[in-house]
């Protein structure tokens, strides 16, 4: 495995990723709510051995600055210019919770910059099942501006980096002893870091707000036929954010793979990278193959030149994965 090197670029504001190297097409990696572009440490180099993988840090969150805002029409217009002034396209989009929207989105209104999208527990919303009570329980407390960045600030600030990272984990996953050590520290270390600024708990609070109205409303369902990129959703059955069976019915009804990991939570890519990236990197090596038997397929898969060449700033080592569990394959839906 490669080094990891820290980049920014000026994408209307600074904007900080993380380069894990690698020759082939591009991959981008989109982090969820309250994520960090350090959610895909685990598995970024290994994902990179037939692709380039880049993973942003979305606004307000991770290294970049909030900006104009961190609602999710202003990270679908910076998912946009990553991809074509940086990234090149047409990219590969993986993309956890949020992520997964942001980059469900992208697809459908650019179809011309995505060549294959993979879904990681993705908050997709679904008229059938508009309202998720987990999801609202656990954001209740910042439906209120002002109010409730204020008092997530305070009480950040009292739990510490440590906890805060520490519950956090608890919440996302079904066992948090899974997660390598070196990422929970790198994550404490950037939580140390936002807990300096109340305008990171401002981001997450507008990025929280925004993200359930759209839940509530459940349009974006109708975008999903819109899609014309290959689609594969991996997601835990453990996960108590967004129900599986979420993804079991719609990718039933799109006709999109989905692949479940036993014993697994909101963020496989932390909590089990070996199955993670063992599930994607097959999917990936079906699709590329498909492409090489029919040229016009892979005569519309040429990379963009980049633009804004970034600067170096400094690398992380590669992580270990803990051990991979066994996975099932398509289980039925329980929708």
């Amino acid at each position: 495995m490669g080094s990891v090197v820290s980049r920014h670029a000026d994408l209307e504001g600074p904007v900080h990723y993380l380069d894990f190297g690698g020759d082939g097409p591009p991959l981008v990696c989109v982090h969820g709510l309250g994520g960090s572009a350090l959610n895909w440490m685990a598995v970024g180099t290994r994902l990179a051995a037939h692709h380039h993988v880049l993973a942003l840090d979305l606004r307000g969150f991770g290294r970049t600055p909030l900006g104009a805002g961190t609602r999710l029409r202003e990270n679908e217009r910076l998912l946009d210019l990553f991809l074509r002034e940086v990234a090149g396209w047409p990219a590969s989009l993986v993309g956890n919770s949020m992520g997964g929207l942001l980059s469900v989105r992208h697809a459908a209104k650019h179809p011309e910059t995505v060549r294959n999208l993979v879904l990681v527990d993705p908050a997709l919303p679904w008229r059938r099942r508009a309202l998720n009570a987990p999801i609202y329980t656990f954001f209740a407390a910042l439906l209120t501006p002002g109010l409730g960045d204020r008092a997530l600030f305070a009480r950040m600030r009292r739990l510490g980096p440590e906890r805060v990272v520490a519950t956090a984990l608890s919440i996302v996953s079904a066992d948090p002893q899974r997660i390598p050590d070196d990422v929970v520290r790198a994550h404490v270390e950037l939580e140390r870091h936002r807990l300096r600024s109340p305008r990171s708990q401002r981001a997450f609070a507008q990025a929280s707000r925004s993200l359930l109205r759209a839940l509530a409303r459940g349009a974006d369902s109708g975008i999903y036929g819109q899609v014309r990129a290959p689609v594969l959703i991996v997601h835990g059955d453990s996960d108590r954010l967004v129900p599986v069976v979420n993804s079991q019915l719609i990718g039933r009804l799109f006709g999109w793979q989905v692949e479940v990991l036993p014993g697994v939570g909101h963020v496989p890519m932390l909590e089990a990278p070996d199955d993670f990236v063992r599930v994607v990197l097959s999917w990936m090596g079906t699709r590329l193959g498909y492409e090489r038997e029919n040229p016009a397929l892979a005569a519309l898969s040429g990379e963009a030149p980049q633009r804004n060449p970034p600067c170096p700033e400094g690398g992380n080592p590669p992580l270990a994965a803990p051990p991979s569990k066994a996975r099932r394959r398509n289980p039925p839906s329980a929708a």
